[in-house]
């Protein structure tokens, strides 16, 4: 069996840095398999070590049970993901075979192919939805000679709620997630980042992988996360829901709060309205 190598890099994530762990790999393939999430026989497994991982810059993938799982994750639309799929399997498929034996009589066996996107943005997107690689085509068929299906399944908190709940390791994922987004609507995003580290450690979620992986884990936050369209999604729903919040306001209060550890008073400012005008008054 291969081993997965990780090069860590600003173009790695949070989310392949935390499911490149076999251990965390393994909770999120047997949620898949055990929930509505997949077509397979939904048997759950104890132990990937008879996997032969692949590495790839924008994927975790790995042959297991005669399956190729392709799992990605995305945090912005992108509905070329059938096409990106259909190029990378075939450099797989490439990689595993020898081109003399495709002339040859005998039938040549291949893993059969699963893509699953786990996608997070800021953009609505449903709860599931499956794209397809005939989508593309620039004249529709009614039966394509070529297909291939790609599974995205939105991960932010409140949706897929049976999935997040079945893989702990996905759920606090999300959450830290989410958390970033809170601290980013009220101080840089750097800043947000750290807080929303800190802030997570402190409250369990994710908190042994972050403690380890801390200066990583803030660096590629910072990096994968798209701080000009997230603030300009913040604006638009300020502006329809009448709220203009001052960030330096807003940022000096949540920094004291967070300088004397009242965690639990900082994000009770963040979700109240009132709470936080009422800690605008007091300062």
């Amino acid at each position: 069996m291969s081993e997965v190598s990780v090069q860590r890099n600003y173009k790695d994530t949070v989310f392949r840095m935390l499911f490149n762990d076999k251990e965390n790999l393994l909770s999120l393939y047997n949620a898949l398999n055990r929930t509505k999430y997949t077509d397979t026989d939904g048997l759950e497994i104890t132990t990937l070590e008879n996997a032969v991982y692949m590495n790839y810059k924008n994927d975790i993938s790995f042959v297991f049970d005669f399956r190729l799982m392709i799992y990605e994750h995305q945090s912005t639309v992108n509905p070329n993901m059938p096409l990106r799929d259909l190029i990378y399997v075939t450099r797989v498929l490439q990689g595993r075979i020898r081109s003399e034996k495709l002339y040859g009589k005998s039938l040549i066996k291949i893993p059969a192919p699963k893509f699953i996107v786990f996608y997070n943005g800021v953009d609505f997107q449903p709860e599931q939805q499956i794209l397809r690689l005939s989508e593309a085509f620039e004249k529709h068929q009614e039966e394509p000679a070529l297909e291939l299906t790609v599974s995205v399944y939105n991960i932010n908190l409140g949706h897929n709620t049976e999935l997040l709940e079945a893989c702990h390791q996905l759920k606090e994922y999300a959450q830290y997630v989410e958390q970033v987004r809170i601290f980013a609507k009220g101080m840089p995003f750097p800043d947000a980042v750290e807080c929303a580290v800190d802030y997570c450690i402190g409250k369990g979620v994710l908190a042994d992988f972050l403690s380890k992986n801390r200066a990583e884990a803030i660096a590629v936050s910072i990096f994968e996360f798209d701080e000009e369209k997230f603030l300009k999604s913040e604006r638009e729903e300020s502006k329809k829901e009448g709220q203009k919040e001052g960030e330096e306001k807003l940022a000096g209060l949540l920094r004291g709060l967070m300088d004397a550890g009242k965690m639990e008073e900082m994000k009770r400012a963040l979700s109240d309205r009132e709470y936080r005008e009422k800690l605008y008054q007091e300062k």
